[in-house]
């Protein structure tokens, strides 16, 4: 992969490049519809700009997210239950269905040998959800009936047998004794992605293919230049503008600011709230050898979405790894790697008020950050130990994950409200994209892209829809097409 190269002497005129489309960030979103957009218009003039030293080196490094393939065969989230005991699917088959066409994705650029050596991103890793208690357990016996009939998730099973738990997962049942029932779910269909490593493989493959990758090239301005956008960076010892008809910004956290200085109306009243996180990470590789699976709990009651722990295989960088989190942090960066100001720049007399008011609606998110701030080492071993009872000191250490930045949306001029989840927000002439939010963003890349496709370029509908009908093609059986995209991407298939 190339970085581009600068004039070290300084010169009065700003060097200017002219391209098709600019993304910003060179992390997994950028990466996607870098490759997409190669697919669909192999000569347009592509260049991503980073201001960091690398891809993936935010939102999309292996430590700084989950790793799940989010699909809905653990994250007990996504399947809320109403008063009366109904438990509602709609969102799990939205972002299982989503998930699918990231699968189909990553199996098109492997069978045409633009990606190569799947294993090195993905690998089949169980997906298990387990409650503690009879009420957890009503809940989760409802969840596996309303889901188990449909074919994204008929690989599911269901078990309250201490037996059959300990073979699912030894350590998690490993020294517990048998004061509190426990139920679980488990899918073999599920994976585990190093998305660090995949977008490191798209854009080494956008490179070949032709798109200019610059690192060490941070966005200062965004501005109308005639028809096109103007997006000028700073390098170490020059600053340099690149002019395109469009721009993506897919810059984590950095969206929001650089949306807001784009200027463009549809980001007037958007605010975010930064959210930092923390992971326990095993250091005995005996220990990590002996878990094979994602195991998800419930959040607690009222802590926010991204609260639910879970213990995890990792494979990253074809390291096994055990994690277990994420505990909550907080940091007004909107980067790991940005300022403390990150918050308080974000501020506009357009947002201030809608920021303001979801503060009284989500007092229990403040109480649970304050809880998490103030726990010690041994608090977060303890809540460890109610998935791993066996779990000792020695054997873990606390990372920093990835700065989150959530969503607030402007319900009003006055009101807002925050969000858990991502959100797409494109100009009204398709010029300008930018993707704020969080999880789960990484696994639905794929569908986010292809909704800015038809958002950004309505008149190339017509054009691009065959191609996109081949690659995405919806037609047949469900478990065919996780039958074929496992076989192409060396996955486990999923039993019928």
């Amino acid at each position: 992969m190339r970085v581009s190269a600068h004039s070290s002497r300084a010169t009065s005129a700003l060097k200017v490049e002219h391209a098709d489309a600019v993304l910003i960030g060179a992390g997994i979103a950028s990466a996607t519809l870098a490759m997409l957009l190669r697919e669909l218009e192999p000569a347009w003039h592509i260049v991503v700009l980073e201001r960091l030293e690398g891809p993936a080196l935010e939102s999309s490094h292996a430590w700084n997210n989950a790793g799940t393939g989010h699909s809905a065969l653990c994250e007990l989230n996504y399947t809320p239950m109403d008063t009366h005991g109904r438990v509602s699917i709609d969102k799990a088959l939205e972002i299982n269905k989503k998930f699918q066409l990231s699968r189909a994705w990553w199996a098109h650029l492997v069978e045409n040998g633009t990606l190569e050596h799947p294993e090195r991103f993905i690998r089949t890793v169980a997906h298990m959800s387990l409650v503690h208690g009879e009420e957890n357990r009503r809940f989760l016996k409802a969840r596996f009936a309303a889901l188990h009939p449909h074919p994204l998730f008929s690989s599911l099973e269901y078990t309250e047998d201490p037996s059959c738990l300990a073979e699912w997962a030894p350590l998690v049942m490993e020294g517990r004794t048998a004061n509190t029932p426990l139920s679980a779910t488990r899918s073999l269909a599920g994976t585990d992605v190093d998305f660090g490593a995949l977008t490191r493989a798209l854009l080494e493959a956008a490179t070949k293919a032709g798109t200019s990758v610059h690192f060490g090239s941070n966005v200062v301005d965004l501005r109308r230049m005639g028809k096109d956008w103007g997006v000028m960076a700073r390098t170490h010892n020059s600053t340099h503008v690149v002019r395109a008809p469009f721009v993506f910004v897919g810059a984590g956290g950095a969206a929001l600011p650089l949306l807001q200085r784009s200027g463009i109306s549809e980001i007037r009243g958007y605010g975010g709230f930064p959210i930092s996180g923390q992971w326990l990470r095993c250091t005995n590789p005996e220990l990590a050898a002996r878990h094979e699976a994602k195991v998800y709990g419930k959040a607690a009651v009222g802590s926010p979405p991204m609260s639910v722990p879970h213990l995890d295989t990792r494979v990253i960088n074809g390291t096994r790894e055990l994690m277990f989190g994420p505990y909550a942090g907080w940091s007004p960066k909107f980067l790991k790697s940005g300022s403390v100001t990150d918050l308080f720049r974000s501020i506009r007399a357009s947002n201030a008020l809608p920021m303001a008011s979801v503060a009284p609606g989500n007092l229990d998110l403040i109480a649970y950050l304050a809880s998490q701030l103030t726990q010690s080492f041994d608090d977060r071993l303890a809540a460890l130990a109610e998935y791993l009872p066996g779990a000792k000191a020695e054997d873990w250490e606390l990372l920093e994950a990835g700065q989150r930045v959530q969503v607030i949306a402007p319900l009003s001029r006055t009101r807002g409200t925050l969000q858990f989840g991502t959100e797409l927000l494109t100009s009204a002439d398709g010029s300008m994209s930018g993707l704020l939010g969080a999880s789960p963003g990484a696994s639905t890349a794929t569908s986010i892209m292809l909704d800015l496709l038809s958002r950004a370029f309505p008149a190339k509908a017509s054009e691009w829809e065959p191609r996109l009908r081949a690659i995405f093609s919806t037609e047949g059986d469900a478990r065919d097409h996780l039958a074929r995209t496992s076989r192409i991407l060396g996955l486990t298939e999923p039993p019928r």
